[in-house]
């Protein structure tokens, strides 16, 4: 998917230039138009209000736990992100008269920079739509051009909505060889 326009990014720490104000106007399967770009530090707000929103069952089913308020260290976390060992691609809509974070997909590299560990989260009213499948796409195209040779994911083994995702994105499932309640999905790259 091209870009729709380029704008001058933001933030000029980014070590790729080819990743300079990429952003994405995309159609969902429902015809509402969403902003796909990736994340940027000014972005925090949108990203701890998305994460506060989120049902205790998407909040679960991403973190593998629960709370009730994200941490500041979670946050930061989350917020780190050099665009090449760490990417995410947050999307962005109007609801409710106001711009929000309504999704986002990230990776984080292992310590070997072979592989990287993903994850995807949509708000809970912007499911169904196709949003989680577009902001993949996008996710899994930056793997690689990192040249990473394998993408996977950890996930609750009931989290049915990822086991759809990955089996449609061509994701295998393992059981995790530590813990028979959590599954591992990976993609060669």
């Amino acid at each position: 998917m091209a870009p729709d326009t380029k704008q001058p990014f933001a933030e000029s720490s980014t070590p790729l230039a080819a990743l300079e104000g990429d952003h994405w106007i995309e159609s969902l399967r429902d015809g509402t138009r969403v902003l796909v770009r990736p994340l940027r530090k000014a972005d925090r707000p949108l990203e701890e209000a998305f994460i506060r929103n989120l049902s205790a069952e998407a909040r679960r089913y991403r973190f593998l736990g629960d709370f009730k308020e994200p941490s500041k260290e979670l946050i930061d976390r989350l917020m780190h992100v050099d665009y090449v060992h760490d990417m995410a691609f947050v999307a962005l809509a109007h609801d409710e008269g106001k711009l929000k974070e309504i999704g986002i997909s990230r990776y984080s590299a292992t310590q070997d920079g072979k592989q990287c560990e993903c994850a995807v989260t949509v708000a809970d009213n912007w499911r169904h739509r196709g949003l989680a499948v577009l902001l993949m796409h996008h996710l899994i195209d930056m793997a690689r051009k990192h040249k990473f040779a394998r993408m996977f994911s950890i996930d609750d083994a009931g989290n049915e909505p990822m086991h759809e995702l990955a089996s449609f994105l061509g994701f295998k499932r393992e059981f995790h060889p530590e813990d028979p309640r959590t599954v591992v999905y990976s993609l060669v790259l």
